[in-house]
């Protein structure tokens, strides 16, 4: 393919990223202000010029091919270098400047990014943070978002995943607790007592531990289940029994002295434990704004680390 035949499809592949990015032609021509149908022939004359079939179109959903899947990849890189292209000059003032809209669990987003967010914002005054907090997986590059925050063991695939902080779940209790209701020197102990878990998923009262080469499986039992981090803080807090809790959440009243932690000589296998990554797309053009966020993330959680 020529210079020029390539120059004349370039709206053509816009169009199509826009369309596999949103699953919609309608939602990409209403982006692009044109209408369903011309998205879908722009699409049609990509598709003639390479010869390829890009998308399988259905009644309900569209499909990328297999060669949709690659031209949707290099699609994404051309528009990420235009992109840099217009924001080129910002490489190179002193202080970064734009938005970032940054994405993270609610617990995590309270606990350890808001602060970071706020330490970050004095010192690059012209950079401003867009917090979306969300539970659920945010696809940074189908919804826009320039930096998300994910705590798994697995990282997707296609995203670079930069480690941030371990997560672990601690078992903690009120001293009051504990002295009405008895030391817990055994996992087995926990029979006992009332255990507040998360409840999500069938699995989550199934709370196993590790000494050396002993295993211990306990399923636990409690008056009070939920699957909000800091509402079973706060019921910790409240005497209402041990309690599952990311270590994020627990540190402030761990320190206080107003929680302590529940057979800490024994490795606690949670489900839940993992990794805090942050995800971005994969290109060679990311903005100085962006850049120094995460450096900034980075650096702060590794120190505390």
């Amino acid at each position: 393919m020529g210079t020029n035949a390539f120059l004349k499809i370039l709206p053509e592949m816009v169009t199509f990223l826009r369309v596999a990015e949103l699953g919609s032609f309608s939602a990409a021509a209403s982006e692009l202000g044109m209408t369903p149908s011309a998205a879908s022939r722009q699409v049609t004359r990509l598709e003639k010029e390479l010869g390829v079939q890009l998308m399988q179109r259905t009644t309900r959903q569209l499909r990328l091919s297999e060669p949709g899947i690659e031209a949707f990849a290099h699609c994404r890189d051309l528009v990420a270098a235009a992109q840099a292209t217009m924001q080129v000059a910002q490489q190179f003032v002193n202080e970064p400047r734009g938005q970032v809209r940054v994405s993270a669990p609610k617990a995590f987003a309270r606990h350890v990014l808001h602060p970071l967010l706020m330490a970050f914002l004095e010192r690059y005054p012209n950079v401003d943070i867009q917090l979306i907090v969300a539970d659920r997986d945010i696809d940074p590059i189908r919804e826009g978002v320039d930096l998300v925050v994910r705590l798994t063991s697995d990282p997707p695939q296609g995203l670079v995943a930069r480690p941030l902080t371990a997560v672990r779940q601690l078992l903690c209790a009120a001293p009051r607790y504990l002295k009405e209701k008895g030391a817990i020197g055994h996992p087995r102990d926990l029979l006992a007592h009332s255990c507040l878990y998360l409840g999500e998923q069938e699995r989550d009262n199934r709370w196993r531990f590790c000494k050396g080469d002993e295993v211990v499986d306990v399923i636990v039992q409690g008056r009070y289940v939920a699957n909000h981090s800091e509402i079973r803080l706060d019921a910790v807090l409240g005497g209402l029994g041990v309690g599952c809790v990311p270590d994020f959440v627990a540190r402030d009243a761990l320190d206080g002295g107003l929680i302590v932690p529940v057979l800490g000589d024994w490795a606690f296998q949670a489900n839940y434990h993992g990794q805090a990554y942050l995800l971005f797309p994969s290109n060679s053009f990311m903005v100085s704004k962006c850049r120094v966020l995460i450096d900034h993330l980075t650096s702060a959680l590794q120190r505390k680390d």
